[in-house]
């Protein structure tokens, strides 16, 4: 299949809500074909509708990424409306805040399995078919709670983001002679509903102190840098993490 030179088409996990759905309307006005999932359905139809109303560039899919299934059904849709699918972004994600020392297993589990899992199933089912097309490009959604341990998020979900990390790796590895890149950008605190559900209104003057930019960051941004990394021309561009951070972690 080599490089294409039409419309592609991007699958984006959790784009119903919060930075997702940036990431979602980025691609979109970039002029990608947009696939909404979300584990809400109904969400996604409306996300769906907001970028595209006719339906021509934008549809919506149930999608749970706990379940390997539902990324194979979602492939299957994507592929019968439009034909074919280069893009996938994995971002859905969960978190909890409960302290490190009170967290049950089952809790654990759950947030990795979700985060982590997730993110493994989706590089596996849709890794693999790209692979077979001989063109793809994949984007990870980390974290710099993946880097640094985390401070207003879950011990659970830094782990999991920092899985996603080395999954980013392994994958690029895999997948790399055939066409396929995987790459993954870890964001610092972005001005988006997680944060603000995470970081109490009278901690924020805190939170913006600790950052050196002195600002939450930009989630349209966000969405421009997937928008780099899912472009053909970002071939040379596999295995790497992009920090945008606000110079909370250097390396």
């Amino acid at each position: 299949m080599g490089n294409p030179t039409h419309t592609q088409i991007a699958l984006v996990t959790g784009a119903a809500q919060g930075l997702g759905q940036h990431i979602a309307q980025r691609l979109h006005a970039a002029g990608f074909k947009v696939a909404i999932s979300d584990i809400d359905g109904e969400a996604a139809q409306r996300a769906a509708r907001a970028l595209d109303a006719s339906g021509g560039t934008a549809m919506a899919v149930s999608l749970d990424v706990a379940h390997r299934t539902d990324f194979e059904a979602a492939l299957a849709a994507v592929v019968d409306r439009w034909g074919e699918l280069q893009v996938l972004v994995n971002n859905a994600a969960v978190t909890r805040a409960t302290p490190v020392m009170e967290i049950d297993l089952q809790e654990f589990n759950e947030v990795v399995g979700i985060n982590l899992g997730g993110t493994f199933a989706g590089c596996q089912v849709i890794g693999g078919y790209m692979a077979g097309q001989g063109y793809g490009r994949i984007i990870n959604m980390a974290s710099l709670a993946g880097q640094n341990g985390g401070t207003s998020t879950g011990a659970h979900y830094a782990a999991s983001k920092g899985g996603i990390l080395t999954l980013t790796k392994v994958f690029a590895k895999e997948l790399a002679s055939r066409g396929v890149t995987v790459n993954a950008i870890a964001p610092g605190p972005i001005d988006s509903p997680m944060v603000k559900a995470l970081v109490p209104e009278e901690r924020l003057p805190t939170l913006l102190s600790a950052i050196p930019a002195g600002q939450l960051g930009d989630a349209d941004f966000i969405g421009d840098m997937v928008v780099q990394l899912a472009r053909p021309e970002a071939y040379f561009a596999t295995g790497t993490t992009w920090d945008i951070n606000g110079g909370l972690f250097m390396r």
